[in-house]
């Protein structure tokens, strides 16, 4: 696939600008899986693919091949996703169900919708519990955690995208590790 992205590159380099639509067609889905991931909202995801694919489009010319077009446009995911978090303001970044009246509901919602409401209810605990520790984790910590975890991106790559050494990209994921299971100690206490 890595061959078709820079023979297109290359027809996009060279005025066919309809070319471009090829290389959204192929990575959107990646682009956003990204997005989303480090966002946590689906709009905000929207939002930074459309900005990734117009950057990538503007700067094309900029594009070296000296790592694949998918690695390159995990970066500037990446930086847009980092720009749209930092206007955005932290506390409120992912929903909470720390206000008492959005748990009630919550939890009457799981109740009510459930046929098992007990493992339903725990379930929300759990996701709301990954989701704020997300949240914890800085910029690069949560960007290198994502792309190894869940996109499985190589250690290497992670650097590239990142613009760092391989053992710093180790070492983000490690923190990342690190702070993610000290936030879920409690609920695998609870799960023993």
């Amino acid at each position: 696939m890595e061959a078709s992205d820079l023979a297109v590159v290359a027809r996009v380099k060279a005025g066919d600008h309809d070319a471009f639509r090829h290389l959204v067609e192929r990575h959107s889905r990646s682009v956003f899986r990204l997005a989303y991931r480090l966002t946590g909202h689906e709009q905000d995801a929207e939002d930074v693919v459309q900005e990734t694919f117009l950057k990538a489009f503007r700067e094309i010319r900029r594009f070296e091949a000296r790592s694949s077009f998918a690695t390159w446009l995990y970066r500037i995911t990446v930086n847009c996703s980092h720009d749209l978090l930092r206007r955005r303001p932290r506390a409120g970044s992912l929903p909470s169900l720390d206000d008492p009246d959005m748990r009630v509901a919550a939890e009457l919602a799981d109740l009510s919708a459930s046929a098992d409401p007990l493992r339903e209810l725990a379930s929300r605990r759990i996701d709301e519990r990954v989701r704020t520790a997300m949240n914890e984790l800085s910029d690069q910590e949560r960007s290198a955690f994502v792309m190894r975890h869940f996109d499985g991106l190589s250690i290497e790559d992670i650097g590239r995208v990142l613009d760092l050494k391989t053992s710093a990209a180790k070492h983000s994921i490690f923190r990342a590790v690190h702070k993610l299971r000290r936030a879920l100690e409690p609920v695998a206490e609870l799960s023993r």
